[in-house]
C-alpha cells in the first residue's frame, strides 16, 4: 500500500526552472527535502500531499487534518509526525 502524507511547505530551496524545484516541507516539524516539479503552482504555505519525496497535490489544512486522523487511526502515522505544522 502507498501513502501520501500531508505536510506544509515552509521554504522553497531551489526554484526557478519548473523541473528542478524543491522545498522544505514540515511534517509536524520534521522537516525534508520535496520535490516540487508536478506542482509548479505550489507557494510557502501551502499543504502539500507527499509520497515517497514528491509534492503529489495541494490540499487545504482541514483535509491535511483529516489525513492524518485517519493515518493515525490506520496505525500507518509516524509518532514523531503527529500532526500538520502548525507554523
Amino acid at each position: 500500500m502507498c501513502l501520501a502524507v500531508p505536510g506544509k511547505l515552509t521554504q522553497l530551496t531551489v526554484d526557478g526552472d519548473p523541473l528542478f524545484r524543491m522545498g522544505l516541507v514540515s511534517f509536524g516539524g520534521v522537516m525534508k527535502e520535496v520535490n516540487l516539479s508536478m506542482l509548479p503552482e505550489a507557494r510557502i504555505g501551502d499543504y502539500l500531499m507527499v509520497h515517497v519525496g514528491v509534492a503529489l497535490s495541494i490540499v487545504d489544512e482541514e483535509e491535511a487534518r483529516t489525513t492524518v486522523d485517519y493515518l493515525r487511526k490506520m496505525g500507518e502515522f509516524p509518532e514523531e509526525l503527529e500532526k500538520p505544522d502548525e507554523s
